[in-house]
Order: C-alpha cells, then structure tokens, then sequence
C-alpha cells in the first residue's frame, strides 16, 4: 500500500489529501463518515476526529493514524513541518464550498484540485488485488445465496415491495454488512424500466420480474441481476429472453484484457440491434465493481477504456418494451489475460415459477 500512496505525489514537496469516504476507505480500509488521508514525500496519515480515532488506530495498519481536533490546529502545522508547498486534491467528489475552505485553511501554500489525481486513484482502483476478489466473490456468494431463497418466496400475489425487502433482509442477515444499492424488484409493466423502484404492485400470472441487487463484503460490493416469469411466458417474452441472453453469452465471450469497453458492449448491441430492438437498450453494457457499486472501468458506446488483467466488470445487457415488460440479466465479470472468470454462477436460462 506504500507504494500506491506513494505513486499519488508528483514531487517531496507535494502532499496529497483524500477527502471521499470511498478513496479513503480504499487506502486505508477503514469506513468513516469524516477524515483526511494525507500523503506526503515520506509517509501517510489518516486522522480523524474522536468518534473515529480508537477505531482506526486499532484497525488501520497501511498508515498511522491521528486524533484530529480541527484542521488548521493539527494539519496544517503537519505540513509545515513537512514542507509542503502544493496540496493536490480530489476533483470528482469534492464541492466547491469545500475546496474554497481549504484554500483558506492552507493559505501558507498552493490548494489545487486536480484531475490527474482521480483519474490516478480510478486507475488503481480498477485493477483488483487478490484481496479485494476476495471481497467481492463473498459479496456475490451472499446474493447469490439470496437469489435461490427468493424463488422459493416468489408468488402470485407478493408485492414488489416485499420481493425486495425479502433480498435485503436475507443478505443482511447472513453476512453483508450492506446492500450495494437501493434493491430493484418491478414486474409485468413495472420491468420496463431499467431502474424502476418497487411498488405495492402484486405479481400476477404472467408477470416477468426482474431482479437487480447485491451484497457489501468488507467494503466490497456485488451486483447482479435475473429475470424470472411467474407462469408460462408467451412466444414474445421468449424472444426478449433468449435474446437479451444470447447478447450477453457473447458479450461475455469476448472480455480479455485488452479489449475496448466499446468493443464488448457493440458485441451485445449488434444482437439485439439484429433482433429488432434497437430502440430498447438504452444504457450501457456495463461498469466497474469495487469501493463503489459504479467505477471504473465501463462498457459502452462512449467508452475510453480498455480492459485490464485484474478488472471486474458487471455484463448486463436489456430490452425494454414501454407498456409490456422488460427483461435484463447481469454476472459480474473478472478480466483475465487471455479471458475472463465468471464470478456469477446462478443459473441464467428463463427460470419459470
């Protein structure tokens, strides 16, 4: 982890400050609401305020941690010390009421918020140690686990609002510390679209229900998602279905380091484009898991990245018929040299409740 801190600095008279929950719990691998990371030429430190100190002198070992007290009494006579003419900081997540008080707490030096910061921290954050899949691949055996209590919960008459809840209880009562976001359970004319929030709609015969969701392991998130029907599904949703999987078998099929984001999501385009449903795949193919639930890297039309060995990806091909149903199904993806591992093992083929 030294070095990743180490790699943020430009020159010994640099200190970078990380501000973001996220970033923060990603270097240090503590969860807080309040801290500052700040690296100099020869060493880190986190500090944070007495809810947090105890806590994280106990569990951080990547860095010291410190009590802070306010930032112009404990940092900025840090950084003089130290000798610190520039301070660099996050651009992505930081407002500007909060950049305008830092340059006034460190008026002795130059505040920048820069770009090139992010773009270094998403960059690492992408390509996952061994650790971090560690973390992820029990996140996803948490929701997975979730999935196949769900069928047994589904029936005519539930509501959408209880299908989600149910997920969210089961992950939290065996294991997550989190859900990885707000649980998308919507059904029949609910499920075209793609983000819709469940309601006190009741499953009804017939009904496609698609379900998008996943667990938080130690800071890491999962995320994956199936559709089932209740009942026999017409020649129509059939045809959704088998293509909407068709396009992400190949989607899948195609992922190795070294391959455009734009590449991969084309491959599922071109197949549901072909079918005749251009119009109805709106967003992208996928996007990167960690930290966050959405991070680099991304498949879609407009992507600028290409794969990397040690990259997870979520695969999540749609087709969404406005006023009918819609139909969506996602794994999560690692990138390999020459392939890709599959950390989603719930079936895929049209499961028929």
């Amino acid at each position: 982890m030294q070095n990743k801190f180490l790699s943020l600095l430009k020159s010994n008279k640099d200190a970078v400050i990380i501000t973001s929950p996220e970033n923060r719990r990603y270097f240090t691998g503590f969860n807080s609401s309040d801290g500052f990371l700040v690296i100099t030429n020869n060493e880190a430190v986190f500090f944070t305020d007495s809810r947090y100190i105890e806590a994280a002198q106990n569990q951080i070992t990547a860095c010291k941690s410190v009590l802070l007290k306010r930032v112009s009494e404990t940092i900025s006579p840090y950084l003089k010390e130290k000798g610190v003419e520039n301070i660099i900081l996050e651009t992505e997540r930081l407002t500007v009421a909060e950049l305008n008080n830092l340059k006034k707490v460190f008026g002795f030096c130059k505040v920048e918020a820069n770009e090139e910061l992010d773009s270094l921290i998403n960059s690492l954050r992408a390509v996952k140690t061994d650790e971090e899949i560690d973390y992820i691949k029990k996140a996803q055996s948490i929701a997975e686990d979730a999935f196949k209590h769900i069928l047994k919960f589904i029936k005519v008459g539930v509501t959408e609002k209880e299908i989600a809840l149910e997920l969210d209880f089961y992950m939290l009562s065996h294991g997550a510390e989190a859900v990885s976001f707000e649980t998308i359970a919507v059904s029949g004319k609910n499920s075209s679209m793609p983000h819709g929030v469940p309601t006190d709609k009741k499953i009804e015969n017939g009904d496609f229900i698609t379900m998008d969701f996943g667990a938080v392991y130690n800071g890491y998130h999962s995320d994956m998602t199936r559709t089932v029907i209740v009942g026999e599904p017409t020649k129509k949703q059939k045809e959704v279905y088998e293509t909407v999987l068709k396009a992400q078998k190949e989607a899948l099929a195609v992922l190795k380091a070294g391959i455009s984001g734009v590449d991969a999501d084309k491959t599922a385009r071109d197949i549901i484009d072909a079918k005749g449903y251009k119009e109805n795949f709106g967003h992208g193919l996928g996007h990167g898991v960690g930290v966050e639930i959405h991070e680099s890297p991304n498949l879609s039309p407009y992507s600028k990245a290409i794969l990397e060995t040690g990259n997870v990806v979520t695969v999540e091909p749609g087709i969404y018929i406005p006023d009918e149903f819609g139909v969506r199904i996602e794994d999560m993806a690692l990138i390999t040299d020459d392939g890709y591992i599959n950390l989603t093992s719930c079936e895929k083929e049209l499961i028929i409740l």
